[in-house]
């Protein structure tokens, strides 16, 4: 089996609707693409109220699969795509990746065999 190393997850927390611009931006920053999940907001910023009733903001969750060595280019793609410099847009974070195994052309590049 092979088992790749030196992996991190890139995760964006963005509005609905963002993140084709942000696997976009991730594609050609170096990412071979993404996972793209919905979800919805629950923070205290998130509270809003029409008519009196509680609004739910949907969210794009996507989750970026990259080596170390471009993990940089394809977060400052993300930030740019995403506006994420600007307060309310969204949220980026890097996550290390201790072992990787089932993406054959990623694993190939630097797995190690066991």
């Amino acid at each position: 089996m092979m088992i790749g190393r030196d992996y991190e997850l890139i995760v964006t927390i963005v509005k609905r609707g963002w993140a084709e611009r942000i696997v976009k931006a991730a594609k050609t920053a170096g990412a071979r693409g993404g996972t793209i999940l919905h979800g919805r907001g629950v923070g205290v910023h998130e509270q809003k109220k029409v008519l009196g009733l509680p609004i739910e903001p949907e969210k794009d969750i996507i989750l970026t699969l990259i080596h170390k060595d471009k993990t940089n280019d394809v977060l400052k793609a993300i930030v740019e795509a995403g506006q994420l410099q600007k307060p309310g847009t969204g949220i980026g974070f890097v996550i290390d990746v201790d072992k990787v195994v089932g993406i054959v052309s990623l694993i190939e590049q630097s797995g190690v065999e066991i």
